[in-house]
């Protein structure tokens, strides 16, 4: 399936190197869907009759969404590429992650926007781990 994240690195002019193109498509596309969710699920529950229990999910899910947005866009550029720094981010984008989803996760049986911002969060973590172990 193509997607707008795929043809971007398709047109991007030179080689991209060792870095696994597939992986870095997935990851860039998570980071995206993560951030969207926790954005989403911060916002569900401030609408929650029990907001005053769910500061600690709404902050978590507030920076997560940050780093996620950030991890995407470092990740999008290519140019004077460090992998120290791109590695740097990823670690930082698969603990936030780790963190938010288990946030989620410890409210997902009352609130089912929780529930599926847990599973973006597990799958963007996912992805940045996978995206870590290429790069050797």
């Amino acid at each position: 399936m193509t997607t707008a994240v795929k043809d971007m690195l398709d047109t991007y002019p030179a080689h991209l190197g060792s870095v696994d193109r597939d992986k870095l498509a997935h990851c860039i596309e998570e980071c995206i869907a993560c951030a969207q969710a926790c954005t989403a699920c911060a916002d569900a529950c401030m609408s929650e009759d029990t907001v005053n229990e769910l500061t600690k999910c709404i902050r978590t899910n507030v920076d997560c969404a940050d780093i996620c947005n950030a991890t995407a866009s470092v990740l999008s550029r290519h140019t004077g590429y460090d992998a120290n720094i791109t590695r740097a981010i990823l670690q930082a984008c698969a603990t936030v992650c780790k963190a938010c989803g288990d946030e989620c996760a410890s409210h997902a049986d009352q609130h089912e926007h929780c529930r599926v911002c847990a599973e973006a969060c597990r799958r963007c973590e996912q992805a940045c781990n996978d995206l870590i172990t290429s790069l050797g």
